[in-house]
């Protein structure tokens, strides 16, 4: 594990009270530090090996530290948080390894989806694909990387919606969050934006025919497009 850092006093206030609502009704504070918790994660402002300290936290939110403890430990559920003997608890870490598990199983589940999607298509389906991928087109005359992430991120939540199944969309909603994590988005890399529209459009043309195994076939194929590229800029080649 690499040496945790230490986001202490100043530094964890200006990065977690961000993402906190405030105390919540009562009940719902565990989830409301969850989700600051989560969501300070995801976006980075709590980077890898990032110590997470219950007395900290609690002191910073302005809450107990049960709510905070409860935190972390769903946290760690998720795999979002590693527990150390008797030291905490820290943000985890992503190695290649992880970063190749993360991409066989998203091709699959991408692939079902797409095939589920287009099976079930609905005309507000194909609405909505079509609008993704229209703004994208626009932002890419501007290139802003990050917010072509987010909408890719919102092309691939809006199929897997459609395929209404709810173990999928637990499972690819694990995915997303762990797609957020990583480092360095491949749409700042030259060709890739344009590259993953066409993909985009082949799912869109299958989902339109109802052509389930072309459906498929197309985003198992942006699935490996995109695991191949984020593995070359991983390794720096």
């Amino acid at each position: 594990m690499a040496v945790a850092s230490n986001l202490g006093g100043n530094s964890l206030t200006s990065v977690v009270a961000k993402y906190f609502a405030g105390t919540p009704a009562r009940g719902g504070t565990s989830e409301a530090v969850t989700d600051a918790l989560r969501e300070a994660i995801l976006d980075g402002a709590l980077p890898p090996s990032t110590w997470l300290r219950e007395d900290e936290i609690a002191e910073v939110l302005a809450v107990s530290r049960t709510p905070v403890r409860d935190a972390i430990r769903r946290l760690a559920d998720e795999g979002l948080a590693v527990k150390t003997a008797h030291q905490g608890a820290v943000v985890a870490s992503l190695s290649i390894e992880d970063v190749l598990a993360l991409y066989v199983v998203r091709e699959d589940l991408e692939g079902v989806a797409a095939r589920l999607a287009a099976v079930r298509c609905r005309p507000e389906l194909l609405k909505n694909l079509n609008a993704t991928n229209t703004r994208m087109q626009r932002l890419a005359k501007r290139g802003d990387p990050q917010k072509l992430a987010q909408l890719n991120l919102e092309f691939h939540r809006t199929l897997r919606l459609a395929a209404g199944n709810p173990y999928l969309d637990r499972f690819l909603a694990q995915v997303e969050q762990a797609v957020r994590r990583l480092p360095h988005t491949t749409f700042a890399e030259p060709g890739r934006t344009q590259q993953a529209l066409a993909e985009h459009q082949a799912i869109i043309d299958a989902v339109t025919a109802q052509d389930s195994a072309a459906a498929e076939t197309a985003a198992k194929a942006h699935m490996r497009q995109a695991r191949e590229l984020r593995l070359s800029v991983l390794l720096g080649s």
